[in-house]
C-alpha cells in the first residue's frame, strides 16, 4: 500500500467549528442546473458568493484523467491559489463529474502489458488442454494455474485499473502536488492518524462532499432538509443490518475484513442504544424486508449488491448508507438499482457510497461514523473525514457538508467512541486485510 504525508486536522475548541465561509462550492459552468443548485446552496447556507468556482467541465458523471487534470484540478487550484488557508471544504454540486477515469499506461507499460496478456492466454490454454487430457495430471494443472495469478496481478498494476477514483476523494488531496495514482493514499484527517505525521503534511488536504442526486430538485432538498432538521434535531429510529459474521482477531487483527465490519455494526447499535435511541439490530444473514423499518432516522447495512431494498420509511434529515461495492456508480440515473440514488429518492438527506470496487476498508467503520455524528459536535463532512481511511480512492459523501443532525440533541459522548472493533490493536493500514466484495 502507499503512504503519503499527513496533515494536522484536529484543532481545539469551538474556534475550529466549520462555518459557511469555510465551504467552497464547485459547479459546472456549462450546466444551468449545476449553477442553480450552487446558487441555492450559497443562498440557504449564506456562503459568500466569492466561494463559488464555476469550471468548464464535460457533461455526465465521468471525466477522463486528462480532463480531470486540465479542466478540473488545474483550474480549481488556480482559482483558489490565493485562498489556500481558507479552503476547508470543497462541495461539488449536481453537474460536476462523479468519477475520474484510470491513468493510461505509458508506451513501455503498454508493450509489457501486451506480452503479459499473451503469456496469460497461453497458460490458460495450457490449463484447458491439461483438463482434457486422459489421464489428467492434477499436480501439473495446479502448478500451471499457480503461474497465472502473479501475471494477472502484474497486468492489473500495469493497466492502471485501480487508478480510477471518485472526483471528491481525489480532490481531498487538493494541494498535494504528486502522488501515486494506483489505489489510494492514506487520509490524513482520519482520527487515528499519528500527530507527527499530521503535522508533516499540514495544509495539503481538504474535506469534500457533494450535493447531487437523480434530479437537481433532490440535490437542493438535501440542504433544505438539513437546515430544517437542525432547528430541533434529528428524530426517529435507528436500524442496523448486520450479517452475523463473527470477528476472528487472529485472522483479521485490524478488523478490516468482513468480521471486523460486521462487529462494528453491532458496536454501532450498542453505542446509539446506550445513548437513548430506539435501535433495531438485525444480526442475521437475511436483510430487512421491504417496508419493515418505519420512522428511520439512521440506517446502515450490507450486503445487497446493486440491488436496493426499500426497507425503510425515512424521517426528514435521515442519514443512511449501504455497505457494498457499487452503490455510487451513479447518482443521477433514476432507473439504476444501486443504493445511493435510490436512498436519495426515498428521502434521505445524506448517504455514502463507492464509485467502483472499494474493498470493505473503503468505508468508514459504522461505530466510528455514527459515533462521531451522534456527538453533535461534528458536521457531516467532518464526521466522514474523521472516519474514512483513504483519499484518492472510491468513496463519495452526498449531503450538505455543514449538516449537524445531533447538535441540539447529542446521543453519544465522544469519550465513549473507541477504535472499532473494540479491543484490537491500532489499525495498521499498511497491512490491513483487503476484503473484496
Amino acid at each position: 500500500m502507499r503512504l503519503t504525508v499527513l496533515m494536522l486536522f484536529a484543532c481545539p475548541g469551538a474556534a475550529c467549528a466549520l462555518e459557511p465561509k469555510d465551504v467552497f462550492v464547485v459547479a459546472n459552468k456549462n450546466s444551468a442546473d449545476s449553477k442553480d443548485v450552487a446558487a441555492h446552496y450559497l443562498k440557504v447556507r449564506k456562503v459568500p458568493n466569492g466561494n463559488l468556482v464555476e469550471l468548464d467541465l464535460p457533461a455526465g458523471e465521468d471525466i477522463s484523467r486528462a480532463d480531470y487534470d486540465s479542466k478540473l484540478l488545474g483550474p480549481l487550484r488556480q482559482a483558489l491559489k490565493d485562498k489556500k488557508a481558507d479552503v476547508k471544504v470543497l462541495l461539488a454540486v449536481y453537474g460536476v463529474p462523479l468519477r475520474v477515469g484510470a491513468q493510461q499506461p505509458t508506451e513501455s507499460e503498454a508493450a509489457e502489458l501486451k506480452k503479459l496478456r499473451a503469456e496469460i492466454d497461453a497458460l490458460r490454454k495450457e490449463v484447458a488442454d491439461l483438463e482434457k487430457a486422459d489421464p489428467k495430471d492434477d499436480a501439473k494443472i495446479k502448478a500451471t494455474r499457480a503461474k497465472i495469478e502473479p501475471l494477472q496481478n502484474k497486468s492489473k498494476l500495469l493497466s492502471r485499473a485501480e487508478s480510477t477514483a471518485s472526483v471528491d476523494s481525489e480532490l481531498m488531496a487538493l494541494w498535494l502536488d504528486k502522488y501515486p495514482l494506483d489505489r489510494w493514499i492514506i487520509n490524513p484527517m482520519n482520527w487515528q492518524a499519528p500527530d507527527a505525521a499530521r503535522k508533516e503534511g499540514a495544509g495539503k488536504f481538504v474535506m469534500t462532499c457533494r450535493l447531487d442526486g437523480p434530479t437537481p430538485a433532490i440535490a437542493k432538498r438535501l440542504v433544505d432538509d438539513a437546515v430544517e432538521v437542525e432547528k430541533d434535531g434529528l428524530k426517529g429510529k435507528v436500524y442496523f443490518d448486520a450479517r452475523g459474521i463473527k470477528l476472528d482477531p487472529k485472522a483479521d487483527p485490524g478488523g478490516t475484513g468482513y468480521g471486523g465490519y460486521d462487529e462494528s455494526f453491532r458496536e454501532a447499535a450498542k453505542l446509539l442504544k446506550d445513548g437513548g435511541l430506539d435501535v433495531t439490530l438485525d444480526d442475521k444473514q437475511d436483510l430487512f424486508k421491504p417496508g419493515t423499518c418505519p420512522d428511520a432516522a439512521l440506517y446502515a447495512g450490507w450486503y445487497s449488491h446493486a440491488n436496493f431494498i426499500d426497507c425503510c420509511k425515512y424521517t426528514k434529515g435521515a442519514v443512511a448508507w449501504h455497505l457494498a461495492s457499487s452503490e455510487a456508480t451513479t447518482l443521477r440515473n433514476d432507473k439504476s438499482k444501486v443504493w445511493c440514488p435510490n436512498l436519495l429518492k426515498a428521502g434521505v438527506a445524506a448517504t455514502i457510497g463507492p464509485v467502483a470496487e472499494p474493498y470493505t476498508i473503503g468505508f468508514p467503520k459504522p461505530a466510528e461514523f455514527f459515533g462521531f455524528l451522534g456527538t453533535g459536535k461534528y458536521t457531516l463532512v467532518e464526521t466522514y473525514a474523521k472516519t474514512v481511511y483513504f483519499a484518492s480512492w472510491m468513496g463519495v459523501l452526498v449531503g450538505d457538508p455543514l449538516y449537524t443532525p445531533f447538535a441540539k440533541n447529542p446521543v453519544v459522548k465522544e469519550d465513549d467512541i473507541k477504535v472499532s472493533p473494540a479491543g484490537l490493536a491500532a489499525l495498521d493500514l499498511e497491512h490491513a486485510e483487503l476484503a473484496e466484495f
